[in-house]
């Protein structure tokens, strides 16, 4: 039985289940609907609550020179249930923050469960519920729901593809030919799984990247662009024979130690899970069949013979357009007994999607209490988050994007710029204790 709510969620993926988290840690009675469990979608392998389908990494926690690391640190010091979770299931990788994805999800879903102020309620919701109210469904609404919200926008919805990268079994990989090593022996361990390349190999992946029978669009899907923090190998290829050895497989600080040089090109894998048997392919995301990913990724030295717990993937992702619908505290504006929150809002990545879900909680907190809650300082990775949703920039040319310093406000002081990035950091600490105890 569904207790009486005071606050309806509908999504419960990273940034409803955080949303939810922080309402109900404030005292306040939440519905937490979510369709998994009852409807599958495109993307999701399982029905736990905050399941992350690409990637296991949070990407860096290094909170003195990175905006990711700054945003952990931010969300951290609020509470956050994500933050928590990952933390207590982290696997090694370096200086980022990656984590055991089953036993991370079966965490938050067992501490939402286990909360007297959620109700989780396993259902489809297709309209725009009455009362106070935070669509956190991301990527993948249902297009009941995304037709609903076109309605009451008058907006179509804006949408870029996603890809899945690919997660080989550890035993799988040869280790006479990979090594172990972490990018400039950063890290207290050697926490990735190289696989070089030669010149002539890594020529000839190229061209069966290029070559490889790709997954077909549906028409409904032949405009839809790449966003670029998620784009699938194989279009990364078409824009130049060098483009991969500057991106994802740049061989740069990885001495390997059967040549004692570096090679032409590297493929890196990262642990996935904590008994270390499973282990993803680093920036591969791919819109390759199936068939065609076993056959060309099996060209990568050292996984010749590499079995695949998870082939990659390609779903269809939807946002919308924020600036010009959403105030500064992720209402609607036509609308104010709504928010929205996570990736539906333009924010790329599992953090900056818990951090919006963090904040459409502590707003809607505040607005049940007769507070007023003030956006956090732009100067904090939150706020400077929230700007790029909020603050009034060209809706008709709004994309997605990850938290980065170039959101950020100038530094006040001239600094140098080895220094720049501490000083952003520096002041964003500062700004955001001012803010929490003001």
């Amino acid at each position: 039985m569904i207790m009486t709510h005071q606050v309806h969620i509908v999504g419960g993926g990273l940034a409803g289940s955080e949303a939810a988290w922080q309402l109900a840690e404030a005292g306040i009675k939440v519905r937490l609907s979510e369709m998994r469990g009852v409807e599958p979608t495109a993307a999701h392998k399982t029905d736990q609550l905050a399941e992350l389908v690409c990637s296991n990494s949070f990407r860096s926690d290094d909170d003195t020179s990175n905006a990711v690391g700054l945003l952990h640190a931010e969300m951290r010091a609020m509470g956050s249930l994500i933050l928590r979770e990952a933390d207590k299931h982290r696997v090694p990788a370096g200086s980022a923050l990656a984590v055991d994805r089953d036993g991370y999800a079966a965490g938050v879903t067992e501490a939402i469960a286990a909360h007297p102020n959620i109700a989780v309620a396993r259902e489809r919701v297709d309209t725009l519920p009455d009362g106070p109210v935070i669509i956190a469904t991301g990527p993948l609404t249902a297009a009941q729901l995304a037709q609903a919200i076109g309605v009451e926008t008058g907006e179509e919805a804006l949408a870029f593809f996603d890809a899945l990268a690919p997660i080989v079994y550890r035993e799988s990989i040869d280790m006479d030919v990979a090594w172990m090593a972490s990018r400039w022996d950063k890290g207290d361990t050697k926490d990735y799984i190289n696989c070089p390349m030669d010149k002539d190999q890594y020529l000839a992946f190229v061209d069966a990247l290029l070559t490889g029978e790709k997954t077909e669009f549906k028409e409904w899907e032949a405009n839809t662009p790449y966003f670029d923090g998620c784009m699938p190998i194989e279009v990364m290829a078409a824009r130049g024979i060098e483009t991969l050895r500057h991106g994802p497989m740049k061989p740069v600080g990885l001495d390997n130690p059967k040549t004692g040089r570096w090679p032409y090109a590297v493929v890196q894998l990262r642990q996935d899970n904590a008994l270390g048997t499973l282990w993803n392919m680093v920036g591969f995301q791919t819109k390759l069949k199936h068939a065609e990913q076993v056959r060309v990724f099996r060209m990568i030295p050292g996984l010749e013979k590499a079995e695949f717990a998870r082939l990659g993937g390609l779903h269809r992702n939807t946002f919308i357009k924020s600036p010009k619908l959403l105030d500064t505290s992720l209402r609607l504006k036509s609308r104010p007994n709504i928010r929205f929150a996570g990736q539906i809002t333009g924010c790329e990545g599992y953090i900056e999607s818990a951090g919006v879900g963090l904040l459409a909680g502590r707003f809607l907190a505040a607005e049940l209490a007769g507070l007023h809650m003030p956006p956090p300082p732009p100067t904090t990775a939150l706020g400077a988050l929230l700007e790029h949703i909020t603050g009034g920039g060209d809706a008709d040319t709004y994309q997605p994007m990850n938290v980065n310093f170039g959101l950020f406000p100038p530094l006040a002081d001239k600094v140098r710029k080895a220094d720049r990035k501490r000083g952003y950091t520096d002041r964003a600490k500062a700004d955001l204790a001012r803010w929490l105890t003001a």
